[in-house]
Order: C-alpha cells, then sequence, then structure tokens
C-alpha cells in the first residue's frame, strides 16, 4: 500500500483516481479537508476496497505513524499543501504551519517509521515530495528554463515555504538517509481544479457572466502542465527515480497568461456560445498587479526525459479542450464546491462509517 497525503485536493485526487485504475494498488488517503480538500472528488471509489481515506494533518506525527504501521505502508507521496499565491499573501501563517511545519512532522514520522522496518522493505522504501517551479523565482524573458541546478530564489509567502519543505526533504535525505525523491512542477491545469485558480476561475465566471480578471497586463509567462501528464510523471519518478534525485515536469508550453484567458474564450464561444452571440473576451477586465508577481517561470524537464523516459502527453491545445468539456459537463460539482455544499454531502455520505 502506498500513502498519498492531500490525496482530496486537486492534484492529489487526480492521481489517487489514475493510481486505482491504472496501478491497482492499495492507497491510503490522508487529507485534512481543508476548503480546497473535497472528498466528493474520490466518489467513484467510495466503495472500492483499494482505497482508504482517513481525515487528518500530516503534521500529526503520531497518527501518520500509526497509519504507516498499521498499514504496512511501502512509499509516501506527499501532495499535502497550501498551494495558493494570493491567499499566502492575505495570510501567510497557514502556507507556514502547513507547508513547512507540517512537512517536518511528516518527515518525522516517516524517519521513525522507515529507521524500524527490515532491511529489504527499508532498501525499496521511498518517500515522494511534490513541488513547485516558483521555488526557483522569476525568469527574465530570454533566460533559460528552470533546471534542477537553478538557484532557489521564492519570492512569495507561498514559494518560500515550499522551498523549506524542499530543503526539510533534502536535508532528512543527507543526514538520516531517508530515501526521498522530489518533483518540482508547472502550473498544472485539469479536472477537479478548484476555481480560484486561472483556468477554472476563467472558464466559471465565463458562464457567469462575471468578468475575467486578468492581473497587470497579462503577459505572466507560465509553462502549463496537464494534471494528468503530471501523474504519470510520478508515478514513473516512484517507480524508477535515483534516491535523493530531483526531477522537474514540465508540459513544454510557455504561454501568457492572456493567451491562455483568449483560448479559453475561444473555446467556449465553440461549444457555449453566449446568448447574444458575442465572445466571451468582452467580458476580460484588467485588474491592478498582485505584489511581487513573478514574470515568467518555465521547467526544462530534459532530466526526466533523459534518465526515467518521461515526457508528456497532451499539448496545451488537447489538454485545454479536455479541461474546458470537463468543467461543462460537471456544472454541479463547480457548484457544490462554491457553495460549500459538497461539505454537506461529506458529512451525509461519510458520518456514519467508522473512525480510522
Amino acid at each position: 500500500m502506498i500513502l498519498v497525503t492531500g490525496g482530496a485536493g486537486f492534484i492529489g485526487t487526480n492521481f489517487v483516481l489514475d493510481w486505482v485504475a491504472k496501478i491497482g494498488e492499495p492507497v491510503l488517503n490522508l487529507d485534512k479537508l481543508t476548503y480546497a480538500g473535497n472528498l466528493e472528488n474520490l466518489a467513484s471509489l467510495a466503495d472500492d476496497a483499494r482505497h482508504r481515506f482517513v481525515q487528518g494533518d500530516i503534521g500529526d506525527s503520531a497518527l501518520v505513524g500509526r497509519l504507516l504501521a498499521e498499514n504496512a505502508v511501502r512509499a509516501v507521496v506527499n501532495f499535502a499543501a497550501e498551494s495558493h499565491v494570493d491567499r499566502s499573501i492575505h495570510g501567510p501563517a497557514a502556507f507556514i504551519e502547513t507547508n513547512v511545519v507540517g512537512t517536518f512532522g511528516l518527515l518525522e514520522a516517516v524517519r521513525a517509521y522507515w529507521g524500524a522496518l527490515p532491511a529489504e522493505r527499508k532498501a525499496a522504501f521511498r518517500f515522494l515530495h511534490v513541488s513547485t517551479d516558483e521555488v526557483y523565482g522569476s525568469l527574465d524573458p530570454q533566460a533559460p528554463a528552470f533546471t534542477e541546478q537553478h538557484r532557489y530564489e521564492p519570492n512569495s509567502p507561498y514559494s518560500a515555504s515550499k522551498a523549506a519543505s524542499d530543503h526539510l526533504v533534502r536535508a532528512y535525505h543527507h543526514t538520516y538517509g531517508l530515501p526521498v525523491l522530489t518533483t518540482n512542477c508547472s502550473n498544472n491545469y485539469g479536472p477537479f481544479h478548484f476555481p480560484e485558480k486561472l483556468i477554472p476561475l476563467m472558464i466559471v465566471n465565463a458562464l457567469a457572466g462575471k468578468p475575467l480578471p486578468v492581473y497587470g497586463d497579462g503577459q505572466q509567462i507560465r509553462d502549463w502542465l496537464y494534471v494528468g501528464d503530471h501523474c504519470s510523471a510520478i508515478r514513473r519518478v516512484l517507480e524508477a527515480g535515483g534516491v535523493g534525485e530531483v526531477y522537474n515536469v514540465g508540459g513544454w508550453n510557455e504561454k501568457p497568461n492572456l493567451e491562455i484567458v483568449r483560448t479559453v474564450c475561444a473555446l467556449l464561444d465553440e461549444k457555449r456560445p453566449r446568448a447574444d452571440g458575442k465572445s466571451y473576451t468582452e467580458q476580460i477586465a484588467y485588474v491592478t498587479d498582485r505584489p511581487g508577481h513573478d514574470r515568467r517561470y518555465a521547467i526544462d524537464a530534459r532530466k526526466i526525459e533523459r534518465e526515467l523516459g518521461w515526457k508528456p502527453a497532451e499539448t496545451f491545445d488537447t489538454g485545454i479542450r479536455k479541461t474546458v468539456e470537463w468543467y461543462l459537463a460537471n456544472a454541479d460539482w463547480v457548484a457544490r464546491v462554491q457553495s460549500g455544499a459538497y461539505r454537506e454531502w461529506l458529512s451525509k455520505n461519510y458520518s456514519e462509517r467508522p473512525a480510522a
């Protein structure tokens, strides 16, 4: 069995669903269920013996230690994190608590469990830490893309907290020998994305007739990675990655935010036209840029392709079309997430289940 932390969030949800479908190995899913954690995402696994959910905090070392021991966990995949830059600007404390203190507690529990394993299981154990390209800072327009050797220069409370967690993971490998793997990914998009991030926000606001807020001039450049590709990369790193190694995971899709918004509008014009026949681009509204907004991220993903044979299967055109189609087909999910009704669903569906 593997332990997945943060497995009810956006990327964690997609990973758990893909893992059960494609690997079939049982998953123990630990999630605190903050605002972005949604157990409804995993409703298709509610009666599947290969998925067991536990609500809890990665910083609760006693809980984590018990779960590891009772379930003979062979690997941990750590998605648990606060991840929204804007929220980190308004309330950085939660990011330090989860991403730094929480990761420390998780590492302590894993170290104790791993250290007591028999030699064969100890050698096979892995701790995979999922991180972000934002730890590397901001790139000039013509600068080479981030490689695994790029210096850390985080510019927001979010990226600083993730950088700290990366350093802790590295330190636990070099100090204690813990067999860790780290992945640093670019901007993910796809199904189950909480509608506070750029792409789902644009889809939801467009359909609701609301303004499509674009920060500053909209020329902030990001590399876009379809979440299904990210999941396949993590599976490959967990399977064959070198202990102590870092792998950058990207989609080879550098695009400015304004182009992303216009692409979403064009797809909605095609698939769900406005009643007045006008383009959704008329709803674009430029707003004051956020403080310290990084201008460009770009991932050089050649290492993972060269060493592990992984590369993304989706282009941006295929991935964004799948994403827009998913949101159009799942309007009820969007409505429940926005209203908080999914928490009522959680209570109704799980309140009578036995505690872990």
